[in-house]
């Protein structure tokens, strides 16, 4: 950057969340690979507790928000300890730190193993399963039941507040003071400030998030219940209702690398566009299990309805569709949950938004307004706002009376029958992978 650190008032870090690293905190070196989000390593152990301990599971759900999966972090955490003998030497000695990605990246440019602090936000840490959502702190009944010490796991703080400074960098002294997890900051960067909005960001994976405002929504519908934000430390925590969706622009790359469905993304949506509908082919990009509303982690992809007819296209338009109509899953379990008033409109953000084949789909799969911002990636806006907001600059006014996001709206265009009768068929095709 041709900056100097006097022109830079905040940093703020935005991180793919669940994501675990374990490192020596003397000699400051990883001491294994980080285990990324979608790595379903952990998955005999995920299924040997459901089987076993039961209302153990739904403690943990009770008071993490979060159901049991290979998705979260404390399951990544008990899998380097028990499998790996540097993480469990180092466990022993009390030498080794655990933190996703903020916290080893905060832990890194605060001086490391000369001093680095290590903290990270309620965000980060509500997508552990070892946060309580009340007390927002680490909890003692999720620790032990997992097996970590609560003192390698790094100090929780809000998502907006000076964490500390960059240290032997060019921007030695320019404070960190804003961290949220991806997502959450793609929430706040859209503005969803008040109960009831929502965005869907779509991306390798599609996450949609619907504010719930201080309340704390316990699903009985498949969604996690989770942390907002909470932007400063004397400022409330806002809560939310969570879909996850595991492949959403993978299924995309798969068609393109595995397949070889055209050289390049564009071609990809050309093909789709190309044909009106998928001639009764349905995609369920079930790679790596699915995610809510089904939490099955054993649950693998499917391409059906395949005749001597069907194209490259068809498939092509079916794994679009896919997407779109996972989002609408979740989508439906949100309205069951919160009762009378319907989600009115979608904000959405993510580089698969460029497409606007896919957000005409979505929109007509969903039967409402799906309001496309015309920054893309509003996980960067809000992690810029949230550290502005710590030092006092208002990236953007986060508390005007306007929450309007400028971009494009997308309206739906198929009859109430037409999205029915569609979906219908996405549910059995569904059923088939489970």
């Amino acid at each position: 950057m041709d900056l100097s650190p006097s022109q830079i008032k905040a940093v703020g870090i935005t991180n793919q969340r669940e994501t675990v690293i374990a490192w020596d905190k003397f000699s400051g070196k990883p001491l294994y690979n980080a285990i990324v989000w979608m790595d379903t390593r952990t998955v005999s152990t995920v299924q040997e507790i459901l089987s076993t301990k039961k209302q153990e599971t739904e403690e943990i759900r009770r008071i993490s928000g979060l159901p049991m999966s290979t998705y979260f972090s404390a399951t990544k955490i008990k899998w380097l300890i028990d499998n790996v003998p540097e993480v469990k030497v180092a466990v022993d000695q009390c030498r080794c730190l655990f933190g996703t990605v903020d916290a080893w990246l905060t832990w890194n440019l605060t001086g490391g193993a000369n001093g680095g602090l290590h903290v990270t936000d309620v965000t980060n840490a509500s997508r552990t399963m070892l946060m309580n959502l009340e007390t927002l702190q680490w909890d003692p009944y999720l620790c032990k039941f997992f097996g970590i010490d609560v003192k390698l796991l790094p100090e929780i703080r809000s998502s907006s507040e000076i964490y500390g400074h960059f240290v032997s960098t060019k921007l030695g002294g320019v404070p960190i003071s804003g961290i949220l997890g991806d997502q959450q900051a793609a929430l706040v960067g859209q503005l969803c400030f008040k109960p009831g909005q929502a965005k869907c960001t779509y991306g390798t994976a599609g996450v949609l998030l619907f504010n719930t405002g201080s309340t704390i929504v316990h699903s009985t519908q498949g969604l996690l219940t989770t942390v907002g934000y909470k932007l400063g430390p004397d400022h409330p925590v806002v809560y939310a209702l969570e879909g996850s969706i595991a492949i959403a622009g993978a299924c995309i790359r798969w068609l393109r690398d595995n397949l070889d469905f055209g050289g390049s993304y564009e071609e990809i949506v050309k093909l789709s566009e190309s044909v009106e509908e998928t001639g009764g082919v349905f995609f369920v990009p079930a790679f790596s299990g699915l995610f809510a509303p089904y939490w099955r982690s054993d649950a693998r992809g499917l391409i059906c309805g395949l005749t001597e007819f069907s194209t490259k296209s068809h498939i092509t338009r079916a794994a679009y569709e896919g997407v779109a109509f996972q989002v609408k899953e979740i989508l439906s379990a949100i309205n069951s949950e919160v009762g009378v008033v319907p989600i009115s409109s979608l904000r959405v953000d993510g580089g698969m938004t460029v497409v606007a084949h896919l957000m005409q789909l979505q929109a007509d799969f969903l039967g409402i307004e799906v309001l496309r911002s015309e920054m893309g990636e509003m996980s960067a806006l809000g992690a810029a706002m949230a550290a502005g907001n710590a030092e006092g600059v208002q990236v953007w006014d986060i508390f005007t009376k306007s929450d309007s996001i400028p971009g494009d709206a997308f309206h739906p265009k198929l009859t109430n029958q037409e999205r029915e009768e569609r979906y219908v068929k996405w549910k059995n095709a569904v059923v088939r992978t489970l």
